[in-house]
């Protein structure tokens, strides 16, 4: 179904890219949030005189409250008017990240991320919801290109970022910073946002009627997202399924999610639009987004953790390696924007971005211990390349055919299908990285034995060494085993990220036939959002 003409009357009286601008701040900030506090987890487990496993609560619960509000914002904005709800969510999140910053113990703040969570949450799906409605058709695909900037870089500066302000000031500046880009865009959206006459007219004309709401919707689907997502990120410290805690969570995640499809796709008024599904190139676009995005994130976590485990690099340098692939994003962004506004074909380029990713990331497992930091700088730019050739348009064609005033509930639930393929993304990594590194290990150690020559010739040689060193035969004999076991631990982790990055470009060449399901989504006339 095609968008109605936008006349003159809906355009909004200030210039649309002031406005782009202003929403891009708090969603660049909120964004950044999900990956700052990542490095600063040791200094804050310090600070606060916490267990390794009690400061994971830190992430944990952004990422809880993050998920179980992102499919209700279309209806949040419903009831309240999306300008009211995107400055209301943005003065929470500014006064919440204040409050983390003054959060004294372990319980305070971990309850403050959580209403950062929330307020961060409604934030994105707002965002892409009011650049649909101020940007004509022709002009969207620019504008998508400036919000994906704030989706795309935030991510790879915030480790960097988190990172510099830890060592050089306190963990608890990578809150405040949050506080003058929060007045700012607070007193900024005051100005320059307003509701579109069709949702002021949506508004009156339930004005004085009783709100209906869903509540064993909402009730199954907070249940039910709380649940996965505390499942994905607990999942391999409790060894999965052979914890209790985590198989409850399963069975609670599973049978809510469940009850919630079935109630909402019979509920004549749901809370989440799941019929949305109906439209093949929302579908599609949602599995690709979904793989795509974990492919990225999984990438996101081995990169920098690969760099600083096995290639001695620090934080901050690690950090240093991957920043160059947020400036390809800045330089590729607007000539995305220009090829779709000339009407190129978005399933092209979609198409592009997946194969280039794939690429990247094969390129990825053919490296080892020895690369230097330009070689690994190398794919991870065409890696976020590819990411950006794709994320725009996917976008343009998943909308291309919605009803206007589903953009709301679109909005909310693309969000989530992307923030889940992210945390699946993320989940599976860590374990299969374990799991493959006890494989890999398991086969080495099968060859080290005294009929292997080459073991053996090793051995004698660094034990050699220590013996001329100490002068105690046993003692050199002990510790060549213990570097020969620690060379076999280093080896079997490095062949195991290697194994992931392969994965990787499997799952990214994987959807690329999805894309020839899509209808073609042109630039005019067609009704696209983005996130």
């Amino acid at each position: 179904m095609s968008e109605p003409a936008i006349f003159p009357a809906d355009r909004p009286a200030i210039n649309p890219w002031i406005i782009a601008m202003t929403v891009t701040l708090a969603t660049f900030m909120e964004v950044l949030d999900t990956s700052i506090a990542n490095v600063a987890l040791p200094h804050i487990a310090g600070s606060l005189s916490v267990s390794v496993h009690e400061r994971t609560w830190v992430l944990t619960s952004y990422l809880v409250a993050n998920a179980i509000v992102l499919p209700l914002t279309g209806w949040l904005s419903s009831i309240v008017g999306r300008k009211r709800f995107y400055m209301t969510c943005v003065i929470l999140f500014t006064a919440s990240s204040a409050l983390c910053g003054m959060a004294t113990s372990i319980e305070q703040l971990v309850f403050f991320r959580v209403l950062q969570g929330l307020a961060g949450g409604g934030l994105q799906p707002s965002e892409q919801a009011i650049l649909m409605d101020t940007f004509p058709p022709a002009k969207r695909g620019m504008a998508m290109a400036v919000y994906t900037l704030a989706i795309l870089v935030a991510p790879v500066l915030g480790p960097t970022l988190g990172g510099y302000i830890t060592e050089n000031y306190s963990w608890r500046w990578i809150f405040y910073i949050n506080i003058p880009v929060g007045v700012l865009s607070i007193v900024l959206s005051g100005l320059v946002l307003e509701d579109p006459p069709y949702l002021r007219a949506q508004r009156a004309k339930q004005r004085g009627k009783p709100i209906r709401v869903d509540f064993l919707g909402l009730s199954l689907i907070s249940i039910g997202l709380a649940s996965l997502e505390l499942m994905l990120d607990k999942g391999q410290e409790h060894d999965w399924f052979d914890s209790p805690f985590i198989v409850q969570l399963a069975i609670v995640a599973t049978v809510a999610l469940v009850a919630a499809i079935v109630w909402e796709l019979r509920h004549p008024e749901p809370i989440v639009n799941l019929r949305l599904f109906r439209d093949r190139n929302f579908a599609m676009a949602s599995v690709c987004v979904f793989f795509a995005f974990g492919v990225l994130y999984g990438s996101n976590v081995l990169l920098p953790q690969m760099l600083q485990t096995l290639m001695g690099y620090s934080a901050l340098n690690a950090g240093l390696v991957l920043s160059p692939a947020g400036f390809v994003t800045m330089l590729e962004m607007p000539v995305i924007g220009i090829l779709l506004s000339r009407g190129v074909d978005a399933r092209k380029l979609i198409i592009a971005g997946l194969v280039t990713q794939g690429i990247a990331s094969l390129w990825m497992s053919g490296l080892n211990l020895g690369v230097s930091p330009g070689m690994v700088i190398s794919p991870r730019n065409i890696q976020t390349l590819g990411a950006g050739m794709m994320f725009v348009p996917i976008n343009l064609v998943a909308y291309a055919f919605l009803p206007k005033d589903q953009t709301n509930n679109a909005s909310g639930l693309f969000s989530l299908v992307r923030n889940e393929g992210s945390s699946i993304g993320v989940a599976l990594t860590n374990t299969l990285l374990q799991r493959r590194t006890q494989f890999h290990q398991a086969r080495m150690v099968e060859h080290l034995d005294p009929l292997n020559a080459a073991a053996s010739h090793w051995m004698s040689g660094v034990s050699g060494a220590f013996q001329a060193r100490f002068g105690d035969p046993a003692l050199s004999q002990r510790r060549g085993l213990q570097m020969l076991y620690q060379v076999v631990q280093q080896q079997a982790a490095a062949v195991s990220y290697l194994d992931m990055f392969w994965l990787f470009s499997v799952l990214a060449f994987g959807v690329v036939p999805l894309v020839f399901l899509m209808k073609r989504a042109g630039s005019e006339g067609a009704s696209v959002a983005v996130h």
